[in-house]
């Protein structure tokens, strides 16, 4: 490490900054790439990339200020992430999720948030330190959740959507509790104090929103036209920082958190027609300056400390898994999911979160607890993210045991009815097709114009109710139990086709098809390469890869469009 003094030395050859900077990428890289091969959250990679920076004579040796600088830039990336959560905010979600949003986010906020604020009180924090915590560790990680559920292709399931509706919820509430957080943060604030800095601050924010409101109607979809107007991706890109951080700093002008406004600067463009090409344009740089952010926390963590305190942080981790896990699950049983989705959902929000670790920051710097608890509170929250890919892992093995309990629970006690029963019964050499999306639909129609009889089995509700009234022959049914398959009459079938790309569900489904039934001839959908082969080894007699198709389909229009020139 010789060399490293070179950077400090003040020659103005190479500065401690950008020094920090290309260790610190250079590591986040390598460390990426191992985490990739476990199937780990690329986040926590980051966070571990700085705590070894933390505590390698690296940083040491450049200089406190380098590392001051790096926190200042990781800021950035907290008001990039708020600028896209406000950009990909949809009332119309929030309209046909409101009950999982509004009663579901409520009640996991509620629950939570009760059960930390007990935890924090019971370690001896006073009440501005127990409302902070409690709101950090009721928070979870929305990146980790919903890159897990796609990872292992549940990203359309009930229990994603679940949990995408809960998150819809916490960033609403962690945008107020941001605003907030100052007067709760300033020392000494009594009650008629706290209410007027409160009708305060409800007056500036009520004006910010109002002069923000009028900038998105007439003012920035004319800008935004005029720059497009000109093609050049440049100006476009700078066009959207400059809005960005101009709403940003009115709102830091006024008093209020720069979060806000970057909240409500995304919320000023997400109805307009720019909004998918911002969320392309603004998407890297968010993503670089948020690598920053993860690495500037781990930064502040102390490995001696980390040591000494390790049971504390493992049974902290543990702790929010376990318990977040229990009141998401019974949240989500009581608006109504089965048990399986409501388990997978409370295992995607079941760690804290990116605003968890930014949150924790902001108290440590207004010295709510002590450096060791602080080092106790972010390690634990971090190693909950990392334990998350393996939690949905669980849950969702789990969860198909639990509702196959439930099924025959209710199969016991509401039989199916005698006319259902033997129309399945009377099919003879039929197609069971699971799923009546677009493809199931189109499936179908080809097999009804050549006499085959199908069999549909279907999750959605709404669906099966139509199909019931068209007269088709439907089973509200999930594919990977294996019930369904004897209740779909199997021995007597002919053809089985998997018309969605539900790898979990349809490697489940193949397992028990094949055990029982070895000779039903079964189609399967692979999303990507990766897939085919497993589908075949599995059991799948043909399996139609969406991408190559998609490839071929492109090539041939291609093709046909020069030969008629």
């Amino acid at each position: 490490m010789a060399w490293i003094p070179y950077f400090a030395a003040g020659d103005g050859s190479v500065p401690p900054l950008f020094a920090l900077l290309a260790i610190m990428l250079l590591g986040v890289v390598l460390v990426s790439l191992l985490l990739v091969r476990f199937r780990q959250s690329l986040l926590v990679g980051y966070f571990l990339c700085g705590v070894a920076i933390a505590n390698s004579p690296a940083l040491g040796m450049l200089g406190e200020d380098a590392g001051h600088q790096l926190t200042a830039m990781a800021d950035f990336g907290v008001i990039l992430l708020m600028f896209t959560v406000g950009l990909e905010f949809s009332l119309r979600d929030l309209k046909y999720l409101r009950r999982w949003a509004l009663v579901g986010g409520g009640l996991q906020m509620g629950g939570c948030a009760l059960l930390a604020g007990m935890a924090a009180w019971w370690v001896g924090c006073g009440l501005q330190a127990v409302i902070v915590a409690s709101v950090a560790m009721a928070m979870s990680s929305t990146a980790v959740s919903i890159k897990s559920f796609h990872d292992q292709g549940l990203a359309a399931s009930p229990g994603a959507r679940f949990a995408l509706a809960v998150a819809i919820f916490q960033d609403l509430f962690v945008i107020l509790f941001l605003l907030i957080l100052p007067i709760l943060l300033t020392p000494g604030t009594g009650s008629g104090s706290l209410a007027a800095a409160l009708g305060n601050l409800l007056l500036k924010g009520g004006g910010f929103v109002a002069v923000a409101w009028a900038l998105s109607t007439w003012g920035i979809p004319r800008i935004l036209h005029g720059v497009a107007m000109s093609r050049s991706r440049e100006l476009f890109t700078l066009a959207v920082v400059g809005l960005l951080v101009g709403l940003a700093f009115l709102a830091g002008l006024l008093g209020l958190s720069l979060a806000l406004g970057a909240f409500v600067a995304g919320l000023a463009v997400s109805e307009s027609i720019f909004k998918h090409r911002i969320l392309a344009e603004i998407e890297r740089l968010k993503d670089l300056f948020l690598t920053l952010f993860f690495v500037s926390i781990g930064l502040t963590i102390q490995l001696d400390t980390a040591f000494q305190y390790g049971w504390q942080i493992i049974t902290l981790a543990l702790a929010l898994l376990v318990l977040k896990t229990s009141v998401i699950t019974v949240t989500g049983k009581l608006v109504g999911l089965s048990s399986g989705p409501a388990l997978v959902g409370a295992a995607g929000l079941a760690s804290a979160g990116e605003f968890s670790l930014l949150l924790l920051q902001k108290a440590e710097g207004a010295n709510l607890w002590n450096s060791a608890f602080h080092q106790v509170l972010v390690a634990g929250s971090a190693l909950s993210m990392g334990l998350v890919p393996a939690a949905i892992r669980w849950a969702a093995i789990w969860g198909a045991r639990l509702d196959r309990s439930d099924r025959r629970k209710h199969s016991a006690a509401h039989p199916i009815p005698a006319e259902a029963r033997h129309r399945i019964t009377d099919l003879r050499d039929h197609a069971v097709l699971c799923g009546f999306g677009p493809v199931g639909r189109q499936l179908d129609a080809a097999l009804r114009d050549l006499g085959v009889p199908r069999l549909i089995i279907e999750l959605n509700a709404e669906t099966v109710k139509k199909l019931k009234a068209e007269g088709h022959a439907v089973l509200f049914a999930d594919a990977a139990d294996e019930v369904t398959w004897e209740l779909a009459g199997l021995d007597r079938a002919r053809l089985v086709a998997f018309t969605f790309t539900d790898s979990p569900v349809v490697a489940a489904g193949l397992h028990h098809i094949r055990e029982r039934y070895p000779k039903v001839t079964v189609i399967a959908r692979a999303r990507f390469g990766s897939d085919v082969a497993r589908l075949q080894a599995l059991g799948a007699d043909h399996v139609i890869h969406d991408e190559a198709e998609s490839g071929r389909a492109v090539a041939e229009v291609g093709k046909r469009i020069y030969e008629e020139m």
